[in-house]
């Protein structure tokens, strides 16, 4: 079917029938120049009744409420005729101004009112109810609307109505004055907007390509973008100015002279480390909140680590024996040293594959910590990795974020912790599980909130893949060689029973798996053809694997593959499975959110933490999904415009609005599995990008797994996974820093 033609139509605002603050998503009956009424749909941001807009996108039908036009874009205009204009100011548009005050005004200066409120604002004081401190703050607030209305038609050209009005309340009215100014202030993370767009605006208001701002800006885009894509905290110089040269397509010279200038002026820092096998120092660029992070982590850290309460080795030994005995064993040797080395210094990091006992550790100190009279907070980056601790632990976990009390500012991508050095956390113990998932600002964020003297210990599994954010932590601490480390390797018994543990390690070794056992919890599934992976992975869910072990199992299993891309990706499976496990119905209502759509029943996952989603368990109301959480769709209001989903006990509702933070989760990536636990995982090994068949990325998928493993893999695929223990390089200055202030 030919997509609807783009109109045009013009009118004006009759009623405001729905608007969502949180997005923008408005719907209104507008009365058009032929005086008919049309209902009206889209991102609509800050508008009033009485206003006259144009308005651009498409007609549509809607299977509800009837035809409506999709708006994409507009423009406002101020009404001209003076009922309009009345009906304009008693909608409160402008702050001060209510019906009867807008009743006032224009009796007195009819169609001149809107000119004598901007540039004749005293006028307004002869009017009695209006005080001249009151008619300035009219103006004043007139004056704000007409700044949105020049910020509208500045960027109508150049973005849609949602990123307009994100530039609109980043930087106000004043937007198109510093748009002209430097167009590339556009490039912050928080609007979206790339450094490609912001470079076209900038070619439009006749920058020219040599320009010290576009330079400048080109060489902030490569250090964030390898920041956000790969991980990099800082660049080599050198592959700095190579990458900048390329990006803004000028000589290496030319942007060695504008590097320079960022150095100088601070906006970009050096910092200077001798690399491995090297003698001379490299110079390695940060941007200045990177380098800001990484240099308060480290000094924060050794702090830590100098100013915390120790205990003698007798003491200590006595609290082991005391925990051994409520518990009822005997911790092994390496676990008994982890408990020493974290009651004889300040930070410790604990790391060790599957079955190694981490847990028995973290219970040896909840218990020796409660002796001492400690307050004890356990915390993991994610939500589903610390429900995994708090149930392991028997104590409650919590994400890191919400120990932290994170609050969204009012532009929603910058979150704030209201924890931090000016309100501390209470404990004076902090243990944090799953420490390979820490990226940079997370842990600067909670040493921020750590007073001195408090105790951290970092647990966590080396081998995996790193956090998907900024920074190597965990790996850099442990090759700065600085805090107490122990490496658990003993595996215990009733895990050596596990092939899944048993693989896990002999994978980490770079061993082959044990694939020939029928009586194991780790089967292996070989197919010839790429293209017969995905739907054997659909046939095990839907038939095989329910028919072995019982209808049950379905419920169990998690699909994890290595890409979103490829024949056995994300974006394949999630179609396949959708409609083999959940097809469509005429029982079950469905909702399209632009390129996906979602039908009750359906699995998903929450891909943002979110404080706010409201949910109820058992008649008790709360709030807050997080990152990773899989729920189900179990029913759609269309006509509230709502989603119902629900996550193992708790029943959370989601606004229409809110659907960008969905996606299907019949299969997810390694990537975002981290940091959870599922019975069953089926992996599809296929070739995919390069970089992603590693050892540590199925390391990591398998050990995501609690009952049972199957890999269903093109022949070899697997192998070559195994062989291959190519680890991304992370540009990190972090273990120099440490190495460094520990030296000093």
């Amino acid at each position: 079917m030919a997509a609807p033609e783009k109109a045009c139509i013009s009118g004006t605002v009759e009623t405001i029938v729905y608007h969502n603050e949180a997005n923008d998503y408005t719907v209104v009956e507008l009365v058009g120049d032929d005086d008919s009424l049309i209902t009206a749909v889209g991102e609509l941001p800050f508008l009033a009744e009485g206003e006259e807009v144009i308005l651009y996108g498409r007609w549509t039908t809607h299977a509800t409420y009837g035809r409506q036009f999709v708006v994409e874009s507009f423009e406002k205009r101020l009404p001209s005729d003076v009922q309009a204009i009345l009906r304009y100011l008693s909608s409160r548009a402008v702050k001060g101004v209510g019906p009867v005050i807008a009743a006032k005004i224009v009796s007195r200066y009819g169609a001149d009112t809107f000119d004598v409120i901007e540039n004749h604002p005293d006028w307004l004081a002869d009017i009695p109810g209006i005080s001249p401190k009151k008619a300035a703050a009219i103006s004043e607030s007139f004056r704000e609307q007409s700044g949105v209305r020049s910020v509208m038609m500045f960027c109508r050209d150049f973005f849609g109505a949602a990123t307009t009005t994100r530039v609109y309340k980043r930087f106000g009215a004043g937007a198109v004055g510093m748009i002209r100014e430097n167009p590339y202030c556009l490039c912050e993370a928080e609007l979206g907007i790339g450094f490609a767009k912001a470079d076209e605006i900038a070619a439009t208001l006749g920058f020219d390509r040599e320009a010290q701002v576009r330079l400048a800006s080109g060489l902030h885009y490569v250090l964030s973008y390898n920041a956000i894509a790969n991980g990099h905290s800082c660049l080599p110089r050198e592959k700095l100015i190579a990458a900048g040269a390329e990006q803004l397509g000028v000589s290496l010279e030319q942007i060695e002279v504008a590097l320079d200038r960022c150095l100088r002026e601070g906006s970009l820092v050096a910092y200077a480390r001798v690399d491995e096998g090297e003698k001379t120092p490299r110079s390695y660029i940060f941007t200045a909140e990177n380098a800001e992070a990484e240099a308060y982590v480290a000094k924060k850290m050794l702090t830590l680590d100098r100013y915390c309460t120790t205990y003698d080795t007798g003491d200590i030994e006595l609290m082991i024996a005391r925990a051994e005995a409520e518990q009822g064993i005997r911790y092994a040797s390496l676990q008994r040293q982890a408990i020493h080395r974290a009651l004889t210094g300040g930070v410790l990091v604990l790391t060790g594959g599957p079955g190694t006992g981490k847990t028995t550790v973290i219970l040896a100190l909840l218990r020796i910590f409660e002796f001492l009279g400690n307050k004890v907070a356990l915390a993991a980056p994610t939500g589903r990795a610390a429900k995994r601790m708090s149930e392991a632990a028997r104590y409650e976990a919590r994400t890191i974020h919400r120990m932290l009390e994170m609050e969204r500012t009012e532009d929603a991508a910058l979150p704030r912790f209201n924890r931090n050095s000016g309100n501390p956390l209470d404990e004076n113990v902090i243990i944090v599980d799953e420490a390979s998932m820490l990226d940079l600002p997370l842990m600067q964020g909670l040493l921020r909130a750590m007073r001195n003297g408090t105790r951290l210990i970092l647990i966590g599994d080396a081998d995996q893949l790193p956090s998907v954010g900024t920074g190597n932590i965990l790996c850099d601490l442990l090759s700065s060689r600085v805090f107490q480390t122990v490496r658990l390797t003993e595996i215990f018994r009733q895990s050596q029973q596990s092939l899944i543990v048993t693989n896990a390690h002999r994978i980490n070794r770079g061993e082959a798996p044990v694939l020939d056992r029928a009586d194991s919890d780790f089967f292996f599934v070989s197919r010839p053809y790429e293209n017969q992976i995905a739907a054997t992975v659909a046939s095990l869910i839907c038939e095989r694997l329910p028919r072995a072990y019982g209808e049950e199992m379905r419920e169990k299993i998690q699909v994890i593959t290595p890409s979103r891309k490829g024949r056995a990706g994300t974006e394949v499976l999630n179609g396949l499975l959708q409609e083999k496990m959940n097809p469509p119905s005429p029982e079950k209502r469905e909702v399209r959110f632009r390129d996906h759509l979602y039908r009750e029943g359906d699995r998903v996952m929450q891909v943002r933490n979110n404080y706010d989603i409201e949910w109820e368990k058992g008649g008790i109301s709360g709030s807050g999904i997080f990152n990773g959480d899989i729920g189900v769709i179990e029913r759609i209001e269309a006509r509230d415009e709502m989603l119902y989903i629900r996550y193992d006990d708790r029943l959370a509702k989601y606004e229409y609005s809110m659907l960008e933070e969905l996606e299907h989760a019949y299969a997810i990536t390694v990537h975002k599995s981290q940091g959870s636990e599922y019975p069953v995982v089926i992996l599809p090994a296929y070739s995919c990008a390069p970089q992603l068949l590693t050892r540590n990325l199925i390391y990591t998928a398998v050990t995501r797994a609690r009952e049972m493993v199957v890999v269903v893999e093109r022949q070899d695929i697997v192998a070559g996974m195994v062989e291959n223990n190519r680890h991304d390089m992370r540009y990190t200055c972090l273990a120099a820093r440490l190495t460094e202030g520990a030296v000093g």
